[in-house]
């Protein structure tokens, strides 16, 4: 499986920009998705999960209410909606898919060793 990032860039704060993630080699369609963050000098955190459906979904408290993360099985896509941008949310974003399918439990879905197949990155940054 081979996960391929992109739409990140260069945003002033309070902007909006979606980033996707797109899989080759294998279908994602029925596997627990995530994106995850590292900004310079701390370590790669959560930020969203997805189940199978969409109908499940997970996102770390700083996010909430500005980011979205949405599929499209059809496609073999992964998208992260990013609204109200804040400089704080300047990073590489990862993709990666879970090693379990079609739904998992919030603890699992933040654990960074419970996700086989990751992306390369895409850079987003927010000036102030």
């Amino acid at each position: 499986v081979q996960l391929q990032a992109s739409g990140g860039g260069l945003v002033q704060a309070g902007g909006s920009l979606r980033i996707s993630c797109a899989a080759s080699g294998q279908t994602l369609s029925s596997y627990v998705m995530g994106w995850f963050r590292q900004a310079p000098g701390k370590e790669r955190e959560f930020v969203a999960a997805i189940n199978w459906s969409g109908g499940t979904i997970y996102y770390v408290d700083s996010v909430k209410g500005r980011f979205t993360i949405s599929r499209d099985n059809a496609k073999n896509t992964v998208y992260l909606q990013m609204n109200s941008l804040k400089p704080e949310d300047t990073a590489v974003y990862y993709c990666a898919r879970h090693t379990r399918s079609y739904g998992v439990s919030k603890e699992s879905s933040r654990d960074l060793s419970n996700y086989d197949y990751w992306g390369q990155g895409t850079q987003v940054t927010v000036s102030s």
